[in-house]
């Protein structure tokens, strides 16, 4: 074993100085009656270890030293104190708090002192930075003259704060060291918990990374420090029927074989460290029983990814098991807001601050799994992932062109001028749509810009409608590849792409793909912005006939609106009941159900209940309070069987929604009659 700094300093005193009493010892190092015992103690455990006589205290307060022990220790090199280098204020922060978090002893100001060689003026001017960092785990710090220096909030919260701490600081140089000397933390004990995670690693077959390896063993004795005082967690949200039953669970059994009685709230949070814990093996990473749906989530998850990308990622199992390997603790580790608080962002190179803001965009069925939102840690190094395996297939976003879609009317609007031009050039990677002043303030790198209105911009911009019609999307389309390719969509020659794809692959038949791809190149000229085949467009009033509008003062809550619109969409068979309860359902979840003021039109999928395209108007002459951002007048329910048959009627519906008098006009109409003529203007082509 080793002394820290302060018995230490004792010794040295004791053995230059016999004479000094115990009174003395106290007043010279600010030390309690208490304090000066502890590192009494310490120096007598020490001390035999060495094979020497202990020294004895009289009832005086005097001190008795056998002279072996004066010979041996002035005939030694002394161990030097602990470390001496510089420290920055950060380090002092966190060292502070591993005092706090670790001491078996009450601490005073001057313990701070001298354990960090620092004023009493720099400690204090510490504790006030000290008080920041706990304020992010709602914890403070309390003084008396009595107990000292504590910590003081929920004990979950602060084995979080212990688990970061202890992570930062073996980060710094020496930090090894550091933790063992504040925490009184002896090697024997380090090397005891490292042989028991190697068992739990065997249990488990898995292999823990390097890092966490170092960490887990600091971490797990100081743990066990915090339950033999008395520190234990009390109310604990952790789900004993998701915990139970898993290996890591039975594997605390490993860590806990010498511990007195151990709570089940205290093995189910070593067992959720040892779930959050990042592995870089596994043999049953694709056990679903652990976590029903993460497969399929992490799938749907790369799917969406590949569409926002444009790309197709190879070799796609052994993406999942790696991706696997950090999803699974982290799945643990955000329902539980256990992620560690650290910012990866700086990690990212300019290449991946783009393929981040991808993968964000598309961690939406994790988010549905879990319940929660995705960290930013998190989300930085699954996009750490994707782009590294992105980079091993010679795949980058770099090489595609990206754009941006700047709309000044409206969320809705945006959005749905966002889809269009989305599915008219899908070899495009388009990164958001955004209001003139979030362009103004964009971060992200792009290559072009679509907007309704003339822009300041150094890059490519496309003046678009935010409502396009199918000649419009032709004419757009053929001025934008023309402008960037030098060439229009049709103008590809058939020999010379067999040529890149000769180059490419194998060809199995060439003859057939010489005519698939002709086919494809000749096809009518508007069929790459329309479907073929394409019948009639429907127009607003097509879908929304007078048995489809509805006319009442008020309704009690917006739940209610929805019942009411829909009512005529159920009577006549186009939708289901069930599809009215997944639109009450996803109301909450879907902030573009507003179009504008006084406007909304709560839809669901068509797979929850659509049989018939169809629209229902709702119209209140009282408002109805959607959030308490929104005050409702008009509720048109849509009832979509695809993406296609209504997107015409609901452009129409767009334009009016987007004029004020006329929107008014509707709001304020005396009869049926009245509001059809109004949606009768719009139904034109």
């Amino acid at each position: 074993m080793s002394l820290d700094d302060r018995s230490k300093r004792i010794l040295d005193e004791l053995v230059s100085n016999p004479s000094i009493t115990s009174m003395a010892l106290e007043k010279k190092y600010d030390l309690t009656r208490r304090q000066l015992g502890y590192s009494f103690n310490k120096i007598n455990e020490w001390l035999m270890t060495k094979s020497l006589p202990v020294i004895e205290r009289t009832r005086k307060g005097h001190f008795i030293i056998e002279q072996c022990v004066f010979t041996k220790l002035n005939g030694e090199e002394r161990s030097p104190a602990l470390e001496t280098t510089v420290l920055s204020e950060n380090q002092r922060v966190y060292l502070i708090i591993m005092m706090l978090l670790s001491s078996e002893e009450e601490l005073s100001l001057h313990h701070f002192t001298i354990e960090l060689d620092v004023s009493k003026n720099t400690i204090l001017s510490d504790m006030k930075r000290v008080q920041t960092e706990l304020n992010d785990y709602e914890l403070t710090i309390r003084y008396t003259r009595k107990a000292g220096y504590l910590l003081e909030g929920k004990e979950f919260q602060i084995r979080k704060l212990l688990i970061h701490v202890t992570y930062q600081l073996l980060q710094v140089h020496s930090g090894q060291n550091k933790i063992k000397e504040l925490a009184n933390i002896e090697t024997d004990q380090l090397h005891e918990f490292n042989k028991r995670i190697e068992n739990v690693e065997s249990k488990l077959n898995l292999k823990f990374t390097d890092e966490k390896l170092a960490t887990m063993p600091y971490i797990l004795i100081l743990i066990l420090r915090r339950i033999e005082q008395g520190n234990e967690i009390n109310s604990f949200s952790i789900e004993y029927e998701e915990l139970s039953d898993t290996k890591e669970y039975q594997a605390t059994e490993e860590i806990f074989h010498d511990a007195r009685q151990i709570p089940v709230e205290e093995r189910l949070f070593i067992t959720l460290h040892l779930l959050t814990t990042n592995v870089y093996w596994s043999e049953y990473l694709t056990d679903d029983d652990a976590i029903p749906r993460l497969v399929p989530a992490i799938d749907n998850m790369l799917r969406l990814f590949e569409k926002s990308a444009c790309i197709y990622l190879q070799d796609r199992e052994q993406l999942m098991n790696k991706l696997l390997q950090h999803i699974k603790p982290a799945y643990y580790r955000i329902k539980y807001q256990l992620t560690e608080t650290m910012d990866m962002q700086d990690s990212l190179n300019k290449e991946f601050k783009e393929l981040h803001h991808l993968v964000k965009r598309s961690t939406g069925p994790l988010k549905d799994l879990i319940g929660n939102d995705i960290p930013e840690s998190e989300t930085t190094y699954i996009t750490m992932l994707i782009g590294g395996w992105m980079t091993k297939q010679g795949d980058s976003i770099e090489k595609k062109i990206k754009a941006i879609v700047v709309c000044p009317q409206g969320v809705s609007v945006s959005r749905l001028m966002f889809t269009e031009l989305r599915e008219l050039f899908p070899g495009f990677v388009f990164l958001d749509s955004l209001s003139v002043r979030e362009f103004l303030d964009y971060g992200l790198d792009y290559d072009i810009v679509f907007s309704p209105t003339s822009l300041e911009t150094d890059k490519k911009l496309f003046i678009s409608n935010a409502f396009l019609g199918h000649e419009e999307k032709y004419r757009l389309r053929k001025q934008v590849m023309l402008e960037l390719h030098g060439y229009i969509p049709r103008d590809i020659n058939v020999d010379h792409l067999l040529d890149i794809i000769r180059n490419n692959a194998v060809i199995k038949n060439e003859k057939t793909l010489t005519e698939d791809l002709q086919k494809y190149i000749d096809r009518d000229e508007e069929a790459s912005v329309k479907q073929p085949m394409k019948t009639r467009d429907i127009n607003l009033n097509d879908l929304i006939p007078a048995n489809h509008i509805t006319i009442r003062n008020s309704v009690e809550s917006w739940e209610e609106a929805i019942h009411v619109s829909a009512k005529p969409l159920v009577e006549g068979g186009k939708i289901e009941p069930e599809y009215v309860d997944a639109m009450i359902r996803r109301t909450g979840e879907d902030p573009y159900i507003v179009i504008g003021p006084n406007i909304a039109i709560p839809h669901a999928a068509p797979e929850e209940g659509v049989n018939e395209v169809g629209m229902s108007l709702l119209r209140l002459e009282e408002g109805v309070n959607f959030t308490k951002d929104y005050s409702i007048n008009l509720v048109i329910v849509i009832a979509a069987v695809d993406k296609h048959q209504h997107i015409h009627a609901l452009m129409q519906l767009m334009k009016l929604a987007g004029s004020e008098t006329d929107r008014n006009h509707v709001i304020s109409a005396d009869s049926v009659e009245e509001i059809q003529k109004m949606i009768a203007l719009y139904s034109v082509d």
